[in-house]
């Protein structure tokens, strides 16, 4: 149980970092931890006319692989159907992107790789 208490700190950390991150990108974050029957989306943001749907990974090290390698198909069928969801709220059609922000700890100092347009559904 301890175990999951440092991931789930650890991921709390992560999602914070990657919001200040959208923010000074000039990201407009609509909301985090978006929910849905489907499941969760960590943050949903404007940029320029796109929204972006970001899925945040953290990982203490890379000894599992990189963390954007847990985006797998499964996970990403899950953010498109949740997606989904959030563009109904729009009467038009909405041009979107999906993004993952890969966050790795090396030597206590956390280093972010964006990867933008990381898949297509």
């Amino acid at each position: 149980m301890e175990g999951w208490k440092v991931m789930n700190t650890l991921g709390k950390e992560g999602e914070e970092l990657a919001v200040s991150f959208c923010r000074k990108k000039g990201y407009r974050v609509l909301e985090k931890n978006y929910k849905t029957v489907f499941g969760e989306i960590d943050i949903v943001a404007r940029d320029g006319a796109k929204i972006v749907f970001i899925e945040v990974k953290t990982r203490a090290d890379d000894s599992f692989g990189y963390p954007f390698e847990a985006v797998d198909a499964r996970k990403r069928e899950k953010i498109r159907r949740v997606a989904l969801c959030f563009l109904k709220k729009f009467k038009q059609e909405v041009p979107a992107r999906f993004d993952v922000l890969s966050i790795s700890c090396e030597n206590g100092r956390k280093r972010i790789e964006h990867i933008i347009d990381a898949f297509e559904v």
